[in-house]
């Protein structure tokens, strides 16, 4: 995908060899292949007037977000209702939200609640929310790379990545094989559906393995013997070719070449970070991991390691450093959302007051970050989770799985931020405003991306498979957009 290697048989520790790396971003040892994705780019019109030069932040809550405890806090109703951290007045007048996310009530303005969303599904698979229920079950991220193509034709960076734990932290493993995160991620948020394998993300989790395994391994002698070979055979074909109809190519295999030996592999690098930003991303203090992976008392040992992380703040640092450097979908994956309340998980209380105050860090620091860098407008910041939470047990403190409701936030990309969309009942577990669904939040994305107007003119200016799901696709959120 980014680099050139002479070592096929070495394999990437998430299970992919250096060839293979190659063929993902369409490279090849034989040849600039990545010169014919330019020029495929250049003939085509879709990224010059549909695509709105904008990237997406996914962050999700993986394992169920309870929706009074985040965006809704319901303070004036009974105690298992109402939220159990308190709640906090936002920068926006009557405006409350849940007690554990102070940052990001001071700076309310720069994002939107949806408190009428629901993701329809009561179960741990994110796939409904990724999707948006559309036919083709592919991930919105697969959407979008099967419409841009897979790699940033700029920078040869992939267009669709997914960020975990282990992608900032490679020294991470799992408890036991087949169980944890790294697990979830690839049966779960990695795959395209009918879209095939060449649109599924891009899963970094190797650190500096995988950084190492970015960069140019061939020798720079030897790369420029194969340009000058290339050169040679030009020659020739532009001495067949009198009419001057490759007059183009040497453009594109120029800027092929660049592609080829930029540093790319930095865009993953949170060393070439200044210290002090990283230092206001880092969640590390709001809890000690360790303890959390080997299993404390109230995880009765039975919790794997790599799904309670305090890797947040790095996760959404590095999000930020992949868009600028041209991918359009970051999924951010912040497992342990799972509140039951039972041996195997926390109850809602305790949850809270481990993950929200990381989230609260997190994402206010990202909001920030993006606004000092004037981004606001070109990235798009959605935190969800597959589903929201049932009314509390007063005994376990504990909730039970629940699809009606689902924890939404929305930030940037040029939307109509200040605001809360929709209201919920009193107890906070159905809207009894207009509902809105993955299906409304898929089209409020392609929406915010492309020029879906154009599209619906001309479907020819992107995939059909794609013009089909932009052109048949629920009504986005609308007042995101007024």
């Amino acid at each position: 995908m980014i680099s050139i290697f002479g070592n096929e048989s070495t394999r990437t520790c998430f299970g992919v060899n250096r060839r293979e790396f190659l063929r993902v971003g369409g490279l090849t040892l034989g040849g600039l292949t990545l010169s014919n994705l330019l020029s495929s780019h250049a003939a085509a019109s879709t990224g010059a007037s549909v695509f709105k030069d904008k990237s997406v932040v996914l962050l999700f809550l993986h394992g169920g977000a309870p929706q009074v405890e985040t965006f809704d806090p319901k303070p004036e109703q009974r105690e298992n209702i109402r939220s159990s951290t308190g709640h906090v007045q936002t920068n926006l007048p009557g405006v409350r939200i849940g007690g554990t996310f102070p940052k990001l009530a001071a700076m309310a303005d720069r994002f939107t609640i949806v408190r009428s969303f629901g993701s329809g599904f009561g179960d741990h698979d994110p796939r409904p929310v990724l999707t948006g229920g559309n036919r083709l079950r592919a991930p919105i991220g697969s959407l979008v790379s099967r419409t841009l193509g897979n790699v940033n034709p700029q920078t040869g960076l992939p267009s669709n990545i997914v960020v975990v734990p282990e992608s900032v932290r490679p020294e991470l493993v799992r408890a036991q094989e087949g169980v944890g995160q790294l697990n979830d991620v690839r049966t779960q948020y990695v795959p395209a559906g009918n879209l095939g394998s060449n649109d599924e993300a891009f899963l970094p989790t190797g650190g500096r393995a995988l950084i190492g395994s970015l960069q140019l391994r061939l020798e720079r002698n030897r790369f420029e013997d194969r340009r000058r070979l290339l050169a040679q055979v030009d020659t020739f074909r532009r001495r067949l070719d009198a009419t001057g109809d490759l007059a183009g190519l040497d453009a594109y295999q120029r800027q092929a070449h660049d592609v080829l030996l930029r540093d790319i592999a930095a865009a993953f690098d949170l060393n070439r970070e200044d210290q002090r930003l990283i230092d206001r991303y880092d969640t590390s203090r709001y809890f000690v991991m360790e303890n959390y992976q080997r299993g404390g008392p109230l995880f009765n040992g039975r919790i794997c390691q790599s799904i309670w992380t305090n890797l947040l703040g790095k996760q959404m640092l590095l999000a930020r450093r992949l868009c600028e450097a041209g991918s359009r979908f970051v999924t951010v994956v912040d497992s342990g959302w799972d509140m039951h309340g039972n041996a195997n998980s926390m109850g809602v209380p305790a949850g809270m007051q481990i993950l929200g105050p990381q989230v609260d860090h997190a994402v206010a620091a990202f909001l920030e970050d993006v606004h000092q860098r004037g981004l606001s407008d070109k990235i798009v910041l959605i935190v969800t989770s597959e589903m929201g939470r049932g009314q509390r047990n007063n005994t376990t403190g504990g909730s039970e799985h629940w699809g009606d409701l689902t924890p939404l936030l929305i930030a940037g990309g040029g939307l109509r931020m200040g605001q809360v969309i929709g209201e919920s009942d009193r107890a906070g577990q159905r809207p009894v405003t207009r509902r809105y669904r993955p299906e409304n939040l898929l089209t409020t994305v392609l929406q915010t991306m492309f020029d879906t107007s154009e599209v619906r003119v001309n479907p020819s200016l992107v995939p059909a498979e794609i013009a089909n799901v932009m052109n048949n696709g629920a009504p986005p959120i609308a007042e995101l957009f007024a």
